[in-house]
C-alpha cells in the first residue's frame, strides 16, 4: 500500500512527543546539614518531633503555629506556613505513626510538590520512621511522579524550573540509587503518560513504535524488532491484521528483548494491549468520552516502559515484552460483526462486536510469545473492559488467572508497588460461553464482560503455562489527581510490572 504524506510526516506536537520527558523542577540532594532554602518541607509523624538541629528561636514559632493549626500529623495531610522567621514558607506533612513503606515514601514525595512559592524548595529528610535504606531517593521518586505535567499543546509561558534539594543523610545512597535505577523509572512512566495524554493524531502505531525506539536507543542487552503487515501476514496473525484494515495506520507488532541473565534462563514475557485509537470500528462507540480513547495504548505503553527501565538499570533477568499496535477505525475495509478471523496459531474466532478489539490483539500476540520465549510467566495487560473499572472502580486493576496463588502474590506486588490489583473469577462456563456455531470461538458471550475477556484470551494459552490477564481499564486515567499521579493519564502498571520484575530477579 501507498503510505500517504500524513503518515510519513511527522507534526512538531507529533517530534516533540518522541523526545525524552522533561520535568518541571531539578531534583538533587545534599547532605543534612544543608543551608536551608527560603521555601521548606518537613515531614512529621503524629507526635509532631521537630527536627533535633533546627534553632530554639525557629522550633518555638513553628511549634505555636502547628499547635495553633491544629495540625495531628496523620498519613499526607499537610500545613502551609508563612513568614516563619527567615523562611518565606514551612510546610509540614504528617507521616502518620506507622512504619513508612517505599510505597508510603513515594506518597510523601508526591506530596511535597504542592509545597508553595516560587525558587529553591529544601526538603527535609532525616527522622522518618522508616526501614528503606535510602528513603530520599523513594521520596525523589514520588515527587517526580507528581511532578508531572503534560504540556506539549500548551501555549504561553509555562512554570519556571525549581531547584528542589532533599537533605538527609542518606544523600549520597539517594543520589546513587537514583542514577542507576529510580530515574529510569521516572523517566518510562512519563514517557507512558506522554503517550496516553498525545491524541490519536499523533500517536499511531508507527509513531509509538518512533518513541520506543528513541528511548531505547543506546542501552546495553536491549534488543528492539517491529514486525509490519507483511511479516504479520507471514506468521498468521489474522487477528491483528484485522483490527487494523479499517485504519490509514498500518499494525505494527514491537518488541523488545532485553537479555541480563543466563541465555539458558527461561524470560519473564509482558504482552501489551497497544489500540492507538479506539473508535470501536464498526460497532461505532458513542460520541460521549470517546475522547479517552486514545489512552487505548496503555497496556503497551507500560509494557515498553518496564522493558525500558529495566534494562536501563542492568537488572540480572531475561525479560521480553511484546506490544501489538493498531487503530481501530471505521472504514470500508474494516472488519465487520459476524466476521471470522484466523489467528497465529491456526484457531478461528468470529467477530460478534469489532469493538472488543483488544483480546483480538492478545489472540494472536500471546501465543506467538509463548511458542517464540517459552517465558517462566507470561503477563498481558490491558485496557480491556469498561465492565472491570464498574466493577473495581479506579482504585484496582483486575487479575484473572487460573491460579489463585498467582492472583495472590499479584495481590501483594500490587501493594508494595503502589497500584493495587484485586482477583476477578475465570471459571469453566466462562469458556463455554465463547463457543462459536461457525468458528472456534467467539470474541463475546452477550457483553464483553471482563472474565469473558479473559477466558477468550486463555483459550490460546496451555493450562501449564503460568498466566496473569490484568485489565487496567479503571485505572490508567485520573478525573482526580493523586499524590504521584497529576490529573489526566497515570502511566499505570510501570510500577506493578517494575516490581513483578525485581520479584523475579531476585529468586
Amino acid at each position: 500500500m501507498r503510505l500517504s504524506i500524513r503518515q510519513t510526516a511527522l507534526t512538531s506536537a507529533a517530534l516533540s512527543l518522541m523526545a525524552a520527558p522533561a520535568f518541571a523542577d531539578d531534583i538533587s540532594f545534599a547532605a543534612a546539614d544543608t543551608a536551608l532554602s527560603d521555601h521548606v518541607v518537613l515531614y512529621l509523624n503524629d507526635d509532631l518531633s521537630l527536627p533535633a538541629d533546627m534553632n530554639d528561636e525557629m522550633s518555638d514559632a513553628l511549634t505555636r503555629a502547628i499547635e495553633g493549626s491544629g495540625f495531628k500529623g496523620d498519613f499526607g495531610t499537610s500545613q502551609h506556613f508563612y513568614g516563619l522567621g527567615d523562611m518565606k514558607s514551612v510546610t509540614v506533612i504528617g507521616t502518620g505513626g506507622d512504619v513508612l513503606t517505599r510505597r508510603n515514601l513515594h506518597d510523601l514525595g508526591g506530596h511535597a510538590v504542592k509545597a508553595p512559592g516560587e525558587g529553591a524548595l529544601t526538603i527535609v529528610v532525616d527522622g522518618l520512621n522508616t526501614d528503606v535504606t535510602a528513603p530520599s531517593a523513594d521520596l525523589a521518586l514520588g515527587y517526580r511522579l507528581g511532578d508531572y505535567s503534560f504540556t506539549t499543546y500548551k501555549t504561553g509561558d509555562l512554570p519556571e524550573d525549581r531547584d528542589v534539594i532533599f537533605a538527609g543523610s542518606d544523600n549520597r545512597a539517594a543520589d546513587a540509587l537514583t542514577e542507576t535505577d529510580y530515574e529510569g523509572v521516572a523517566d518510562a512512566i512519563s514517557m507512558v503518560r506522554d503517550l496516553g495524554n498525545a491524541p490519536g493524531l499523533e500517536v499511531y502505531p508507527e509513531t509509538f513504535v518512533d518513541r520506543v525506539r528513541n528511548e531505547s536507543r543506546g542501552i546495553a542487552n536491549l534488543k528492539i524488532s517491529v514486525m509490519g503487515v507483511r511479516e504479520m501476514e507471514r506468521e498468521g496473525m489474522g487477528a491483528i491484521l484485522g483490527v487494523g484494515k479499517g485504519s490509514v495506520h498500518d499494525p505494527r507488532l514491537l518488541i523488545l528483548e532485553y537479555n541480563g541473565a543466563a541465555s539458558s534462563e527461561a524470560p519473564l514475557a509482558l504482552v501489551g494491549k497497544g489500540i492507538t485509537f479506539d473508535t470501536g470500528g464498526i460497532s461505532l462507540k458513542p460520541n460521549s468520552g470517546q475522547w479517552l480513547m486514545k489512552s487505548d495504548l496503555s497496556g503497551a505503553a507500560a509494557v515498553a516502559g518496564t522493558l525500558i527501565s529495566t534494562a536501563k538499570r542492568g537488572a540480572d533477568i531475561n525479560l521480553v515484552g511484546v506490544m501489538p499496535l493498531a487503530e481501530n477505525m471505521p472504514d470500508g475495509k474494516a472488519i465487520r460483526p459476524g466476521d471470522v478471523l484466523t489467528t497465529y496459531n491456526g484457531k478461528t474466532i468470529e467477530v460478534m462486536s469489532t469493538d472488543a478489539e483488544g483480546r483480538l490483539l492478545f489472540v494472536d500476540a500471546v501465543p506467538y510469545t509463548i511458542e517464540k520465549y517459552e517465558p517462566e510467566l507470561i503477563v498481558n495487560i490491558a485496557t480491556l473492559t469498561g465492565s472491570v473499572g464498574r466493577a473495581l472502580s479506579d482504585e484496582y486493576g483486575g487479575v484473572i488467572t487460573r491460579d489463585f496463588e498467582l492472583a495472590q502474590t499479584m495481590m501483594d506486588i500490587g501493594e508494595r508497588s503502589g497500584e493495587d490489583v484485586w482477583p476477578l473469577p475465570l471459571h469453566p462456563n466462562h469458556y463455554k460461553q465463547i463457543k462459536s456455531d461457525i468458528a472456534d470461538i467467539k470474541s463475546t458471550a452477550g457483553s464483553p464482560g471482563a472474565s469473558i475477556g479473559a477466558a477468550v484470551i486463555g483459550t490460546f494459552v496451555e493450562e501449564d503455562q503460568p498466566w496473569v490477564h490484568i485489565d487496567m481499564a479503571g485505572v490508567d486515567w485520573r478525573d482526580s489527581p493523586t499524590p504521584t499521579a497529576p490529573k489526566g493519564h497515570a502511566g499505570w502498571g510501570v510500577r506493578f510490572m517494575d516490581q513483578l520484575v525485581r520479584d523475579y530477579e531476585a529468586e
